[in-house]
């Protein structure tokens, strides 16, 4: 299964903040969308990076309260890692893996066309796990 079919599926909707909003806004916005990440870009639509729901929980820890009036740019990850459309989910998984971190921008021909999280990711190789199953059960019993 390629991130692609994943895309198909969960769909390729990208929220997009700038540089310079509030941490307390960007906490809302995530909220209300129920999501755990953003893409950060600027004004000419240059990925810049991204912002976690993980990042804000980590600035609270070391700043408390005042992280609310600090903005995306003063805590967004800016060496983003990426992963092609093409590319197989073990590959995201294991680069997520890697680099320990939860959310993973797709890219398509350099262009930025969804995020990711591992629990995208997981429930599509559940998904994948029980079709393989399911086909040897078929097998096995000459069901067809």
């Amino acid at each position: 299964m390629t991130i692609a079919a994943i895309l198909k599926h969960k769909g390729d909707h990208v929220v997009y903040v700038g540089p310079t909003i509030k941490i307390v806004d960007l906490a809302r916005a995530l909220a209300a969308r129920r999501i755990g990440a953003a893409a950060v870009r600027d004004d000419a639509g240059k990925l810049l990076g991204i912002i976690t729901e993980r990042d804000v929980l980590f600035a609270i820890g070391a700043h408390g309260h005042a992280t609310l009036d600090m903005t995306v740019s003063q805590l967004m990850t800016r060496d983003v890692k990426t992963i092609d459309l093409g590319a197989p989910v073990r590959a995201a998984v294991a680069l997520m893996d890697g680099g320990h971190f939860r959310h993973l921008p797709v890219t398509d021909e350099g262009r930025l066309c969804g995020i990711l999280s591992i629990r995208d990711l997981l429930k599509a190789y559940a998904a994948e796990q029980e079709g393989a199953v399911e086909g040897l059960k078929a097998w096995v019993t000459g069901a067809t």
